[in-house]
């Protein structure tokens, strides 16, 4: 059943029954209620293309995908969780979720251009923040609708929902230090990204205020994947005065050191005390199982589709309050840990 057809079944104008579909609030509440339910009747379905046309609307969102920095590259569950939270939070107002992969080697602004130029979507969803992101500038600038998974010194009034990484960092040093160790070594992520800052600030500021000194060469900077991991196993163990607890930041780069201190010698949760970020089905195939933090994923995509959907309503107010949260997460004790 076409629009012409649904609007002669119920003997209204077919601007009616396009309003009354939308939501527009000129049409009578009876109405409305009344063409809704003949639509879910008679199974109508909107032309989508003609209906983008006309609205200058595509129902879509896209979430830009970077390969060079997102663990999806490297094979672990972290993004699909998620996407299945957003498309949850975005069904509601019909909206689909479409993911789009930056190229390789490209510029991850150029490829944002690409996409918007395009108009492939009426909202976008960023990860990966840098600390310095020009994406957020791009979108913020020309007055795209969008959120961010991750903070930025970039933007400001941008809604945007990022992982409690300081309460993580302060609940692990912690138990730490409170189990007698002194030498703490960090597994950080990339430079890059805006969440590297946010950790190795948070490690620095809970060392200092237990009075411990801050070492910089007990932080491992990198990809933080399985290949890192085991990559900052070799660096920090091969220090003359090698730490005694290592923090892993990283889906997969607690697989990676376990492997790494393993072929040293180093047992963990015997010689060495071991704390990852987030607990996942690689973590959890760990022996021994690993101190980790764990949240919802699905619950974490739903928030952030809910932060960006105010910003989508062709009828949003000019004062809307972006949402700007830190996500909280739960320690979830392991058999990784040791006492000095």
């Amino acid at each position: 059943m076409d629009i012409r057809t649904l609007a002669r079944h119920l003997d209204l104008s077919i601007g009616t029954v396009s309003r009354a579909l939308n939501g527009k609030k000129d049409v009578n509440p009876v109405t409305r209620e009344r063409v809704i339910a003949a639509a879910a009747e008679h199974g109508y379905v909107p032309n989508q293309s003609g209906r983008a046309l006309r609205r200058g609307r595509t129902g879509i969102v896209g979430f830009m995908l970077t390969l060079r920095h997102d663990s999806a590259a490297h094979g672990d569950p972290f993004f699909m969780a998620l996407f299945e939270g957003i498309q949850a939070g975005l069904v509601e107002k019909g909206i689909d979720l479409v993911i789009l992969l930056g190229r390789d080697g490209e510029d991850q602004l150029d490829s944002l251009r690409r996409s918007v130029s395009r108009g492939i979507a009426d909202g976008w969803l960023l990860s990966a923040t840098q600390r310095h992101d020009a994406r957020i500038d791009f979108l913020l600038d020309r007055g795209i609708p969008f959120a961010t998974l991750g903070r930025s010194a970039s933007g400001g009034t941008q809604p945007w929902i990022d992982l409690d990484f300081e309460g993580l960092v302060d609940q692990a040093i912690r138990r730490f230090l409170d189990a007698g160790h002194r030498r703490i070594g960090l597994v950080a992520p990339p430079a890059t990204v805006n969440n590297s800052y946010v950790v190795i600030d948070a490690y620095r500021d809970r060392l200092e205020a237990a009075g411990v000194p801050f070492e910089r060469r007990l932080i491992h900077q990198g990809a933080a994947d399985a290949r890192d991991g085991e990559a900052a196993a070799r660096a920090l163990m091969g220090l003359t005065d090698p730490p005694t607890a290592l923090l892993a930041m990283g889906e997969t780069a607690p697989t990676g050191l376990y492997k790494g201190l393993l072929g040293l010698g180093f047992v963990p949760g015997r010689d060495v005390s071991v704390i990852g970020s987030r607990a996942n089905p690689f973590t959890d195939a760990l022996s021994p199982r690993p101190t980790c933090f764990a949240l919802s994923l699905r619950d974490l995509g739903v928030a952030l589709a809910k932060a960006l959907l105010p910003l989508l309503d062709e009828d949003k107010p000019d004062d809307i309050v972006p949402v700007q949260q830190l996500w909280p997460m739960q320690l979830v004790a392991g058999d990784s840990e040791t006492t000095r």
